[in-house]
């Protein structure tokens, strides 16, 4: 079998799966999200947190809510990073430096995952468990919250409230993300990944040598990393490590795991407001993006230019040799096209065209399917502004979903769009400006930039992932970058329960003769246009100057 047929095949099997969840699972988070009876256990917790579940609150409330969990998830992942070598089985490792530190915790708390270290030589098993792993669930769950709200604020009619966000945290928490990961650790355990708090060990190599590393829980933690697309892997190398990422068949997991849950959101959110179709057709948007994606990647990694790799079918320098060019590529595409930023081979090796689209994927908000609750609030704010574009094309108000897109409406989505374009090329622009930028950079010229671009792009996007090529641990980098996570992150979530709020309030607009329908492959077709040239038209002069550069020379 060819790399390319391979691929096709790996993609089908994944794409197969996805739609065969699409109905259940999208169902049963429909409940989640609106059943009013709350078990045992949530209502110890909500006792405990002094919290009145059947009390809704106004969007500002809310806010609110998401913000003080969040800021109170940074102290304390930043404390037990700096209390490291007092707490039990910190196998002696030293408190983790201020700056460090810092990026980190908002790192993981963004649901970025952003690595500045090398985790089994940096971390203790109770940070990498009790702090790590535990924001890989609720920030995951905070981003769900949020999209919950913005599609109540669709669904509501004369409201002020928009659900509860503690209700909507743990409940997703709970019945989500720790049934679903449970089950993902054990099948990545019987594919090989380890599970232990053992101390420091040594194992053979394949070429008969020896290597000395920490251990851990690292399929509790792949589990979830994956399936909340949150990316930090417990080993320096992701889900390249054997011991995280076994063999081909948890690889292919592991991409599930990825996109599961953002791509069946949409049936959730037609279901909450009434319309199974307007579900299909978002999440057709975010199919159309993919495919296209994972297209024009697999096809630069299979067709490199130069010798060796035609001699060999395929560029394969940095690609992970256990799974092949073409599954190395897919892994890439949806980790980027996600929220995800795990990796399983090297994005700075990729060909200049191929490193490009990964840049690209996130470029365009990470929507296709985008991570867990921001790829569907995302893409949901890209929805409000065709319709507002449409709108303007025919000379009457829009609307979409039986609510009015005025001036309060499109101000914040297009605030939304605005905010992570001005954090990257802001970043990216104050790196090459400062001797501090510079002098991490180990390449020059076009890829020097796009290692640059990269890693803005990434933080302000909430992924994780990275060029090599750039030395990010410094305090340049940590706190730059770190600024952009925390900034990437809550701006926009502030700007979507604003515009869920204001939704929420209107009385339903009357369809008439001159609406848009939300539901035809016309609508689908604009949604993914409006999308692809907004990051075009935003992003073309830095890509041309980067990977496009790069790749035309």
């Amino acid at each position: 079998m060819t790399p390319a047929l391979a691929g096709i095949v790996f993609i089908g099997s994944l794409l197969s799966a996805l739609a065969l969840c699409y109905r259940p699972l999208g169902d049963y988070m429909y409940r989640v999200y609106t059943g009013t009876r709350h078990s045992r256990v949530e209502r110890v917790i909500f006792r405990l947190l002094g919290v009145r579940p059947d009390t809704e609150q106004r969007w500002s409330v809310y806010a609110r809510g998401v913000l003080a969990f969040s800021v109170l998830s940074i102290l304390f992942l930043y404390g037990l990073q700096r209390l490291q070598s007092h707490l039990f089985l910190s196998l002696d490792m030293r408190p983790v430096e201020p700056p460090l530190a810092w990026n980190t915790a908002v790192s993981f708390v963004t649901n970025t995952n952003w690595q500045a270290y090398a985790g089994e030589a940096t971390m203790g098993h109770v940070v990498q468990t009790a702090g790590l792993a535990v924001q890989n669930f609720v920030s995951a769950a905070v981003g769900m919250a949020v999209a919950m709200a913005l599609v109540r604020g669709f669904a509501r009619t004369k409201s002020d409230t928009l659900g509860n966000f503690w209700v909507d945290l743990v409940r997703g928490t709970l019945r989500i993300l720790l049934p679903i990961a449970f089950v993902a650790a054990v099948l990545l355990v019987a594919g090989g990944a380890i599970q232990t708090f053992a101390g420091h060990g040594t194992w053979t190599t394949l070429t008969g040598g020896e290597q000395t590393f920490t251990p851990g829980a690292v399929a509790s933690q792949e589990a979830i990393k994956d399936l909340g697309t949150n990316g930090g892997g417990f080993f320096n190398v992701n889900s390249a490590h054997p011991f995280e990422n076994p063999t081909a068949w948890t690889n292919w997991l592991t991409i599930l795991l990825m996109t599961v849950i953002a791509s069946c959101l949409p049936r959730t959110f037609g279901r909450m407001v009434g319309d199974d179709r307007q579900g299909y057709a978002i999440v057709s948007v975010m199919a159309i993006i993919a495919i296209l994606s994972i297209g024009v990647t697999g096809w630069a990694e299979l067709s490199a230019g130069g010798t060796v790799p035609q001699a060999v079918g395929a560029a394969m320098e940095g690609r992970e040799a256990r799974f092949g060019t073409s599954n190395s590529a897919l892994f890439a595409s949806a980790t980027t096209l996600t929220s995800t930023g795990a990796v399983d081979s090297a994005h700075d090796s990729y060909t200049a065209i191929g490193g490009g689209m990964l840049i690209f994927n996130m470029l365009l908000g990470e929507v296709a399917p985008g991570g867990v609750g921001a790829g569907l609030y995302g893409i949901l704010i890209l929805a409000v502004i065709t319709v507002f574009v449409a709108g303007l094309m025919v000379g009457r108000t829009p609307d979409y979903l039986g609510k009015r897109i005025g001036a309060r409406e499109i101000k914040l989505a297009s605030l939304y769009f605005l905010v992570t374009p001005a954090l990257v090329l802001v970043g990216t622009a104050v790196a090459m400006a400062t001797e501090a930028g510079r002098a991490a950079m180990l390449n020059g010229g076009p890829h020097g930039l796009s290692e640059i671009l990269y890693a803005y792009t990434s933080a302000s996007n909430n992924n994780g992932s990275a060029f090599a090529g750039v030395s990010v641990n410094t305090a340049f980098y940590n706190t730059t970058l770190g600024l952009c996570m925390a900034f990437g992150r809550f701006v926009p979530i502030v700007l979507v329960l604003a515009l869920a709020g204001a939704l929420a309030k209107q009385a339903p607009v009357p369809v008439g003769a001159g609406t848009l329908p939300t539901h035809r492959p016309q609508f689908v077709g604009m949604v993914v246009g409006v999308t692809i040239i907004l990051v075009a038209l935003t992003f073309l002069p830095a890509l041309a100057l980067g990977p496009l550069a790069e790749g035309l020379s």
